[in-house]
């Protein structure tokens, strides 16, 4: 099947409405030296249901062990959906990413879990000193799977070169889990594309025409990237994994905040916060 034809109803931006996708955790930001960062169940339950009274509609999901370190553990994954569920109406999206040390096996696994949604990234990048390693193999594997299981992925381009390799997975394979092709362009990360209107525009223009897309700035991009976006037509994403910090030598009390400020910025656009209802059928998520 075709993938342009299978979503060419869906347009690449929604005047009305903003998406908002709150990334509250991550697997790099330490609990010691960001406080603030919820890191167990409890934790990022409570932040889930501030974040969706704020204006959020998915919630980007990374767990955390007992000793607050980033876990690929199925039984927490597991309990961590169906908490967010029972406590919340948000689009739950699992991180198939985890951390750089994680194996792809166990980034696979990360789909048994039954999210609504999950990330996909589209290609390797350098990350600071490391690297983030999706080789085109996994990446197909991966893609092949939220096919097989009904999970809707966010295609994660961290660079220009990644939507090359989206537009080749969409040719081999079709479409995505419920037909509509959806993309977060992550600015600003060390080694990847960086955080600016120039740069935002030409990834758009990479894009699948039928794609519709959000932007996610790293660190001091957080707001650069967020004005474009919206300036755009395009959809955001924050929060504590992006950015822990609200303003220059403020540190940020909690994701609410961040959550606030771009649903705020949503509604001096003119297009308000999309709600959780709205989110599932724009992305496609079986009801």
């Amino acid at each position: 099947m075709d993938a342009g034809r299978a979503a060419a109803d869906v347009p690449r931006t929604v005047p009305g409405a903003t998406l908002i996708t709150v990334a509250p955790t991550g697997a790099e930001a330490a609990k010691d030296s960001v406080p603030a960062l919820p890191v167990t169940l409890d934790e990022l339950v409570a932040t889930a249901k501030d974040c969706q009274a704020a204006g959020a509609a998915v919630i980007h999901v990374h767990v955390r062990d007992d000793s607050a370190r980033p876990t690929l553990e199925l039984s927490r994954l597991t309990d961590t959906v169906a908490a967010l569920r029972e406590t919340t109406g948000l689009v739950v999206q699992l991180s198939t990413g985890g951390a750089v040390t994680d194996s792809f096996e166990a980034r696979l696994a990360v789909l048994d879990a039954g999210p609504d949604a999950c990330s996909l990234t589209c290609g390797t990048v350098n990350f600071g000193d490391e690297v983030f390693a999706n080789p085109w193999p996994f990446i197909r594997r991966l893609y092949a799977r939220t096919q097989e299981l009904g999970v809707v992925p966010e295609f994660e381009l961290f660079d220009l070169g990644h939507a090359a390799t989206l537009h080749r997975l969409l040719d081999e394979l079709g479409a995505p889990a419920g037909g509509r092709v959806h993309c977060d362009l992550v600015m600003g990360v060390p080694g990847g594309m960086p955080g600016d209107a120039p740069t935002l525009v030409q990834a758009v223009a990479a894009l699948p025409a039928e794609a519709t897309w959000s932007a996610t700035g790293i660190g001091r991009t957080s707001i650069p990237v967020m004005l474009a976006a919206v300036a755009a037509g395009g959809h955001l994403r924050v929060g504590m994994e992006d950015t822990a910090s609200y303003a220059r030598g403020r540190p940020a009390t909690g994701n609410g905040e961040l959550v606030e400020r771009a649903s705020q910025l949503a509604r001096l656009a003119q297009r308000p916060p999309m709600t959780a209802a709205h989110a599932r059928v724009f992305l496609g998520i079986a009801a």
